[in-house]
């Protein structure tokens, strides 16, 4: 199998210091409960990587995990990718909270569900954009692409590593935040009601549906707001990526809502 199907294969391998750094902060930040089994290193580029390996032997002396030199044959054979600067980390996988167990709500949050997206680097993209973004937390149906955490921690530039995730379906999650005083707004093309002409306040949920599938009738009749993206170009008759249109519904919803 070549190194690229493995992007379709669970692994909890993070790969280069952007990965590993984020963890060790989502889990300074309590929202990350992954841990890291052991750090590998490529031992003949250790006069490059000296400053990275003595912070991570520093960290391990304290969480309890190893700094182990290895080749770089051994390095490569293990990664999916090639950006890993010589530094890889096997960890523990990391358990998602159901959406019932959230606990208290921000009174002014902001929180995302994306589901339907059919490749783990374009929801990572997704997810580097929401963190920027400053959302609160990401709703995720039970099958998501967590379970590639290497390939989506790379493609999301750490940013899957320091969000809080929550599990739920989608009708379950709209009626949990309409229950708190959310508004639900979802993303369709069938509608008159556009992204720039449409106000948004926060508290908000969301949800965004994939390409291919879109979002259920049912999801769609408990929303609140209903909107579209508008195009350039009118002959342009196809969908955005999930990804593109996640970030762009997430942008104007934060920037009408920034202080």
């Amino acid at each position: 199998m070549q190194k690229e199907d493995n992007k379709f294969v669970p692994s909890t391998l993070l790969e280069g210091m952007v990965s590993i750094r984020s963890l060790l902060e989502g889990q300074k930040n309590g929202c990350n409960n992954r841990k890291i089994c052991r750090i590998l290193y490529n031992s003949e580029r250790k006069s490059k990587i000296y400053k990275e390996i003595a912070f991570l032997t520093h960290e391990g002396e304290r969480q309890g995990f190893s700094v182990v030199p290895c080749t770089e044959a051994e390095i490569d054979a293990l990664s999916i990718g090639s950006s890993h600067g010589g530094i890889i980390a096997e960890c523990t996988e990391r358990q998602i909270p159901f959406l019932k167990d959230a606990g208290a709500l921000s009174p002014c949050g902001f929180y995302v569900m994306i589901e339907g997206i059919e490749d783990p680097y374009n929801f990572g993209y997704a997810l580097r954009s929401l963190y920027a973004l400053g959302v609160d937390g990401v709703i995720l149906p039970e099958r998501n692409w967590l379970s590639a955490a290497g390939v989506v921690a790379r493609s999301s530039a750490g940013a899957s590593e320091m969000l809080a995730f929550y599990r739920a379906e989608a009708e379950i999650a709209a009626d949990f935040f309409k229950e708190r005083g959310y508004t639900v707004v979802c993303a369709d093309a069938d509608t008159r009601d556009t992204l720039e002409n449409t106000a948004f306040s926060y508290p908000i949920l969301l949800i965004v549906g994939g390409e291919k599938r879109g979002i259920s009738a049912k999801v769609m009749k408990k929303a609140d707001k209903i909107v579209a993206i508008s195009y350039g170009r009118s002959d342009f008759h196809a969908s955005l990526s999930a990804a593109s249109a996640t970030t762009i519904l997430a942008y104007e919803i934060a920037k009408q809502n920034r202080r």
